[in-house]
């Protein structure tokens, strides 16, 4: 019988795969499966409601048009940052996000604690055309969005789809939904999308 080795085993490919995978998978359910008991990251921060229509409109329109590649919404717990963007952010504060948008790459800024922190009319001219506001800005523009107008069918199956998930939408704000984005452009959802980010936390500091 072979002396049994770590040589051996790294001998033995198949062996080595099999046991690197059980390593990762046992390390990985310790360090994941408590943060489902955790009340900190399975409960929603005080005052958290779920996106209404037009700000669920206007997170879908943030999605499609793949903003998280350039801003990310996370700010970590480090002073460079908190200077900057205001409180780090918290579990709690995404309860409702499906996905999430955290994201690491920042070809521009932040926008975890943007909500409030500028105008409706100074996102709209943003949108419009970013160098309005920000002469060094890279950002492309996004002026389709102000003329491209909601469709109110569309809004209503998602919020049925999110309740499933655990979204505590009632009957009235989903019968409701088609109404409240009647009309509505795509840049109005996500001007309201983006202004109600992070506010929150803001309120308390």
């Amino acid at each position: 019988m072979k002396k049994f080795s770590h040589e051996w085993i790294e001998k033995n490919p198949w062996l080595l795969i099999a046991l690197v995978v059980l390593v990762v998978s046992v390390g990985g359910l310790v360090e994941i499966v408590p943060l489902f008991f955790q009340k900190s990251t399975t409960e929603p921060i005080a005052g958290l409601k779920p996106y209404s229509a037009l700000r669920l409109a206007g997170r879908d329109v943030y999605v499609r048009e793949g903003c998280y590649n350039c801003h990310s919404q996370m700010i970590r717990p480090f002073r460079a940052e908190t200077e900057r963007y205001g409180h780090y952010s918290v579990a709690s504060e995404f309860i409702y996000d499906h996905p999430f948008q955290w994201g690491s790459k920042r070809t521009g800024p932040d926008l975890a604690r943007v909500g409030g922190r500028y105008s409706d009319e100074w996102h709209r001219t943003h949108l419009n055309n970013p160098r309005d506001v920000v002469p060094e800005s890279n950002m492309p523009a996004y002026p389709w969005l102000a003329t491209t107008k909601i469709d109110p069918n569309s809004v209503v199956p998602k919020m049925q789809a999110l309740r499933k998930l655990g979204h505590p939408y009632t009957d009235e704000e989903i019968a409701g939904a088609a109404k409240e984005v009647e009309g509505k452009t795509e840049q109005d959802a996500l001007v309201a999308y983006l202004q109600g980010m992070g506010i929150l936390i803001k309120a308390k500091r």
